[in-house]
């Protein structure tokens, strides 16, 4: 398990062009092996502009080695405050020719999921670019409702969209762990990538699976809304996750719009710009 980053309290990201325009935001994040997992193979990166966890597969090291590539590529895209798709997808790709060379740690059995958000900057104007392949997830919390911003990229999601099962069913369907995209495997990477205002207030997610088999959505908006303050939102999910099972290694990155150039009046008309699937 690698970590890149720690918590913060707060943290001020000056917006270019106009001297006076800050968003300033508080993050923390936690990581768990869990109960049932002899090793961690999440990772994470807390460190602004990039809030990314990856779930690595492939066995003990392997795993490991795979989350870590993608971390540790995408932490060297933190050399500004905003950064863009293009940066992420270089990251990532880099991640994938680092398996690749990984003799001794990887095969072509190895691969990791990705998700996240990053500051970004689009006419001048900075957003949440939200970034995900694979079954981790970012979710947003304001005002008592919680949205899932990403769309997992498995099996299980496949036949939901199809109808062919129910949530319910969802929950429970064998073939829950596999998933249709990764980051890996000699492949070149395909995120999906969309945008979301930045407004203060407001809460995000960033977790591994480990959380999502372990809490409803019920669950998530609840300890979201109890929690204090990112940390102690980070530990009432990680808690709650473990006190259920803790049957998969868990990693949670919470983070808190503090405050926007337009003082927590920043427009949002409710919808994604430019949402893009692949």
């Amino acid at each position: 398990m690698t970590q890149i980053g720690r918590s913060s309290r707060r943290h001020t990201v000056a917006v270019p062009g106009d001297p006076d325009a800050r968003i300033s935001l508080s993050w923390a994040a936690l990581s768990d092996t869990g109960y049932r997992r002899s090793v961690n193979e999440d990772s994470l990166l807390a460190r602004s502009p990039i809030f990314a966890v990856a779930d690595g597969m492939g066995g003990h090291t392997a795993g490991d080695f795979a989350s870590t590539a993608v971390v540790t590529r995408l932490a060297e895209k933190v050399k500004a405050d905003f950064v863009g798709e293009l940066a992420l997808t270089e990251a990532l790709r880099a991640a994938v020719d680092d398996m690749g060379r990984g003799v001794g740690h990887t095969d072509l059995g190895t691969g990791t999921t990705v998700t996240g958000i990053a500051l970004t900057l689009v006419d001048g104007s900075p957003y949440w670019l939200v970034f995900n392949i694979g079954d981790s997830r970012v979710y947003s919390y304001r005002d008592g409702t919680l949205e899932q911003l990403t769309v997992d990229h498995s099996i299980v999601q496949e036949l939901l969209d199809a109808g062919a099962i129910t949530p319910a069913e969802a929950e429970v369907h064998p073939h829950s762990n596999v998933i249709t995209r990764a980051v890996g495997f000699n492949e070149d990477p395909v995120p999906d990538y969309f945008l979301i205002p930045i407004v203060a207030g407001s809460r995000l997610l960033v977790c591994s699976d480990g959380l999502t088999k372990e809490l409803t959505e019920h669950g998530i908006r609840y300890f979201l809304g109890e929690g204090t303050s990112p940390l102690d939102a980070a530990q009432q999910l990680m808690d709650a996750a473990l006190g259920n099972g803790g049957r998969d290694n868990v990693t949670v990155v919470v983070v808190d719009v503090l405050a926007t150039p337009e003082s927590g009046a920043h427009r949002d008309d409710g919808s994604r710009r430019a949402a893009r699937r692949h």
